[in-house]
């Protein structure tokens, strides 16, 4: 027997039925799968950044706030950040008012969790990113009360000899 097109059986047959409702089976069995891979995984463990910063740091709590509203999750050390920067390895040159840990790169100061995630992607074998001193309009440091002001400023990747390179400029 050849097989038979939709359109060649007759109309209301057990048939016809039949061979329309494998067809609609076939149809979404086969797109299915192209479906399912084109969702976003979301299942994968965001990562944890520690913070060391001074208890009293408005600044700190709003990049904090900033780095939770990009999907990170936080743990704070209110210890203070010199002494953790230290024992880190960051170099002073490029202190600012938290240091924190993230997959085992460093981040000292107002990084925007945009190079965050790309660092992550990324893997480059550095110590990690630095946005030096407190720049405005960085990450945490972008609220009312700067009166919309935003100074350029660069996020570094820091090399494990001290070194570092422009990771991203924002002017």
């Amino acid at each position: 027997m050849s097989p038979l097109f939709l359109n060649q059986l007759p109309n209301g047959s057990a048939m016809g039925r039949l061979r329309r409702r494998e067809l609609a089976l076939l149809t979404l069995g086969s797109l299915l799968p192209a479906w399912l891979l084109a969702q976003p995984v979301t299942n994968k463990p965001v990562p944890v950044v520690q913070v060391w910063k001074d208890p009293n740091c408005g600044c700190c709590k709003d990049w904090i706030a900033h780095m939770e509203q990009n999907g990170f999750r936080t743990q704070t050390f209110d210890t203070g950040n010199t002494g953790m920067r230290q024992r880190l390895g960051m170099p002073q040159k490029f202190g600012s008012c938290h240091t924190a840990l993230v997959d085992g790169y460093l981040l000292e100061g107002h990084v925007p969790a945009r190079e965050v995630l790309r660092l992550l992607q990324e893997k480059p074998k550095a110590l990690g990113l630095a946005v030096p001193r407190m720049p405005v309009g960085s990450p945490g440091m972008d609220g009312p009360e700067y009166g919309g002001r935003k100074d350029s400023f660069e996020v570094l990747l820091v090399a494990k000899d001290g070194s570092s390179t422009v990771f991203q400029n924002y002017a």
